[in-house]
C-alpha cells in the first residue's frame, strides 16, 4: 500500500489538518494517509504543547469515521527530539509492504535542506507538498522527487485556535466538533 504520512505536533489537529489529509488520499495515488504525531519538534519549542497522549486522542477522534485516515504513535516510541528520517526508516522496517511518501507544505519544503538527512528522504520516500500562501519558488520546487499537490489554501493556525480558547473566543468550524468538546471538557489550552 502506498502511503501518505503526514508528521506533526497536531496542537491541535484542525479542519485544514483534515481537508490537506482527505485532499491526498482522494486526489493522489496514496492508498492512505498517517497523521504521524510528533511529541516534540527539533525545530519547534513550545510550553503550549499538550502532551503527546491527549494530541494522540483528539488526532484519532477527529478520524475516527473515515477510513482513508490513520494516525501513528511512532515517535512516541523513539529517542526525542524524533528526526524525519529516523522515523522514516523505522516505519519502513515495520511495515516492509508499505512504500510511503512524505506530506508537506511550501512553507517546510523552504527549509527542507535544513532537514537531517534531507538527501536520504528525497531519495528514498520522496515528498508530496501542498500549497501555502506567500511561498516563493526555490531549487526544490523543480527536483524529480517532489510532487506538487493542488490543495485549498488554508491558513488556519494551530496558535490562533490555541489563542483563541485561552480568550474564551470561540473555534467553531476551525476544529472538528469532537475535538472542540474534548478542548471545552478536558480544559486544554486555558
Amino acid at each position: 500500500m502506498k502511503i501518505g504520512l503526514f508528521f506533526g505536533s497536531f496542537n491541535p489537529i484542525h479542519t485544514g489538518h483534515l481537508i490537506i489529509a482527505q485532499t491526498m488520499a482522494t486526489a493522489t495515488d496514496l492508498e492512505r494517509v498517517w497523521f504521524v504525531v510528533s511529541p516534540q519538534n527539533p525545530f519547534k519549542k513550545s510550553k503550549s504543547l499538550l502532551h503527546e497522549f491527549d494530541r494522540l486522542y483528539m488526532v484519532e477522534r477527529a478520524i475516527d469515521d473515515n477510513p482513508l485516515l490513520a494516525v501513528s504513535d511512532v515517535e512516541f516510541h523513539m529517542p526525542k527530539p524524533s528526526y524525519t528520517i529516523d522515523t522514516l526508516v523505522t516505519l519502513q522496517e515495520k511495515f516492509p509492504q508499505h512504500t510511503f511518501r512524505l506530506i508537506m507544505g511550501e512553507d517546510n519544503l523552504a527549509q527542507f535542506s535544513n532537514w537531517k538527512n534531507y538527501e536520504q528522504i528525497l531519495a528514498h520516500t520522496g515528498l508530496y507538498v501542498y500549497p501555502r500562501p506567500g511561498v516563493q519558488p526555490h531549487a526544490f520546487h523543480h527536483h524529480d522527487k517532489v510532487t506538487f499537490v493542488q490543495a485549498p489554501l488554508l491558513d488556519i493556525s494551530a496558535t490562533f485556535i490555541r489563542e483563541a480558547v485561552t480568550a474564551g473566543r470561540s473555534i467553531r468550524y476551525l476544529v472538528p466538533e469532537i475535538v472542540e468538546e474534548t478542548i471545552r471538557f478536558k480544559k486544554f489550552y486555558v
